[in-house]
């Protein structure tokens, strides 16, 4: 089941250098424009055949505009046989929308 994280949760563990991945699933213009620190860019449409392609952390936390595409892409990654039962995949709640972090350049 896709946990959903909320923004707070993710600065704490970003701040606490914990190995976490965040995949930002927005068009590559937004995420260009600013994304979380240290966030790789797989944009939704293309985020299904990346799913088999990638190599997957225990910890993944997708991102998007208000946190619901974010859900799909997790229960997507979920269900892909080539990433490990014990990986944890959340959404980040409220998405960008909510995130009141800093953000990188591209």
């Amino acid at each position: 089941m896709v946990e959903e994280i909320t923004p707070a949760e993710l600065e704490a563990k970003l701040a606490a250098d914990e190995d976490v991945q965040v995949v930002d699933i927005r068009e590559e213009r937004a995420f260009e424009a600013g994304h979380i620190p240290g966030a790789e860019n797989v944009p939704f449409p293309e985020f299904t055949s990346a799913v088999a392609e990638r190599d997957w952390g225990d910890e993944v936390v997708l991102a998007c505009p208000i946190g619901q595409s974010s859900v799909q892409a997790g229960r997507l990654l979920e269900s892909h046989e080539g990433v490990d039962e014990g990986t944890t995949v959340a959404s980040l709640a409220g998405g960008y929308d909510e995130w009141d972090g800093d953000l990188e350049d591209a």
